[in-house]
């Protein structure tokens, strides 16, 4: 069987970092993208025999990373795999506070991590692979936060509520394509991540829903990043994926 070739923003902790470590102990191909280098990741793609490129790029100035991608995929060849997938991760929180008291500059970046990047990502994603014949898949994970707004977290709600909206239209420009894209954005559930212990630690004044976060910890309510990565990279595999391109894990 020919391996699988995968582009991943976000790679390197939390869910991201799960599902790059599944993705390799597969033996696929895989391309990271993230502020950080993950050595673990290096040693295990070793072990399964598996190639691995790092990328260490700020995705809040997406342009460098959309360039060389679009560059790396034209020197790759279709036939050597048996699909390609784009998951967009990468996400930013700022901090938690009413927008009325958020630093425009976190606003910035949040909304260049969270909706510019995965927009130009995916634009030179399906710019390179316009002419390959296998399958190809741009998974963008999304948040429940995009359809269920919550107080102080504006910027994060407003970037997931955009990329639910892009994915849309993108896959109305993909369906009357000969070989076009199947997309979908995927809220994952909620999960044990950093995003959470941040959120939980927020002050009631700041963020009104602080004790609700509390509660899903205590109660053992959260995914681990583990088993989400395992949900999320099953979502591929559905035979209906894309449809609905907005979708939650947890209406499997």
């Amino acid at each position: 069987m020919k391996p699988q070739l995968y582009i991943l923003t976000g790679g390197s902790r939390g869910m991201g970092l799960a599902m790059a470590r599944q993705i390799l102990s597969q033996g696929h191909h895989l391309l990271t993208i993230a502020r950080q280098r993950n050595e673990d990741l290096d040693l295990l793609a070793q072990q399964h025999q598996a190639q691995l490129s790092q990328w260490q790029h700020d995705l809040a100035e997406p342009y460098a990373a959309a360039e060389q991608l679009q560059q790396w995929l034209g020197k790759h060849h279709a036939q050597n795999f048996d699909r390609v997938v784009l998951i967009n991760n990468a996400g930013v929180i700022p901090p938690i506070a009413p927008l009325s008291h958020t630093d425009w500059a976190a606003i910035s970046q949040a909304l260049r991590v969270g909706l510019e990047a995965p927009m130009i990502l995916t634009s030179a994603f399906l710019q390179a692979t316009q002419a390959w014949d296998i399958p190809r898949q741009v998974l963008n994970i999304s948040s429940g936060l995009g359809r269920r707004a919550i107080a102080s977290q504006a910027t994060y709600c407003a970037a997931k509520a955009g990329m639910d909206h892009f994915s849309v239209s993108v896959a109305l420009d993909e369906a009357v394509k000969p070989n076009g894209a199947r997309i979908c954005s995927l809220a994952p559930g909620v999960i044990d991540t950093d995003m959470q212990l941040q959120l939980r630690s927020a002050s009631a004044q700041a963020f009104p829903d602080v004790d609700r976060f509390t509660n899903l910890k205590q109660s053992g309510a959260l995914t681990s990043a583990e088993d989400a990565g395992t949900r999320v990279l099953a979502w591929l595999d559905r035979a209906d994926f894309g449809q609905p391109v907005v979708a939650d894990v947890r209406q499997a």
